[in-house]
């Protein structure tokens, strides 16, 4: 690859962060993130959450996006009653993230969503989620792992086609699909565990787990690929 291509990836943003003699606000991103499109040939930069409307203008600058992992959606997004097991709305990275997903949607910029990012371009779309499950987040701050089956003939198939074991840490999953989205993995559960959207509209994937916290490069380097 000559030039990487620049993948934008969406960041938390934390009141009161300590470091060093600092008590300050923090734009945070997990450096697994930005290591993780590294490796697979990106050059990754952090997008904290700035005004919805200039979305798509920053996406206008990408090659890739990436919406990471993090707090629950909030279930307005969604037309749903808050489960009393549901975080603390993050409404500020809701309304960013949303914009950035309608943005790349919009200009056919490549997307991958992972865990959060999966459920919110579900509800971008559309869809709906599951507010409370068991079994995929087992132990509060540790990342489990479960296999995952591909779909055959999905784009996720194409690049990942055998059961895989990967890393997991949810308690919310896709309910009913957003517009156009197909489910192209399964846990052994039944739950969709990644989800894309028809070739034809580009090259648009989210996946339930934490592939930053892994080593199969392969869905970080079919984002990288695509946005080369």
């Amino acid at each position: 690859m000559s030039e990487r291509p620049l993948i934008g990836v969406s960041t938390y943003l934390e009141a009161g962060t300590r470091w060093g003699v600092w008590e300050l606000d923090a734009a945070l991103l997990p450096a697994a993130y930005p290591r993780l499109v590294q490796r697979a040939g990106g050059l990754a930069c952090m997008l904290p959450p700035d005004g919805p409307e200039l979305a798509a203008a920053a996406v206008a600058r990408l090659d890739g996006l990436v919406v990471a992992g993090g707090p629950d959606v909030d279930p307005v997004h969604y037309g749903a009653d808050r489960d009393a097991r549901t975080g603390p709305p993050a409404p500020a990275r809701d309304a960013w993230e949303l914009a950035l997903i309608d943005a790349a949607l919009a200009s056919g910029t490549p997307l991958l969503g992972i865990c959060r990012g999966m459920q919110l371009l579900n509800v971008a779309l559309g869809g709906t989620l599951v507010q409370h499950m068991e079994g995929h987040a087992e132990v509060v701050g540790v990342f489990g792992t479960h296999p995952v089956k591909p779909v055959p003939g999905t784009r996720y198939a194409s690049l990942v086609p055998e059961a895989t074991s990967v890393p997991t840490y949810h308690h919310q999953c896709v309910s009913r699909l957003g517009r156009d989205l197909i489910p192209s993995a399964h846990a052994e559960d039944g739950t969709v565990e990644a989800v894309e959207l028809p070739a034809e509209q580009g090259w648009v994937v989210g996946v339930q787990w934490h592939p930053e916290m892994g080593k199969d490069l392969r869905v970080m380097e079919g984002l990288v690929m695509a946005a080369s």
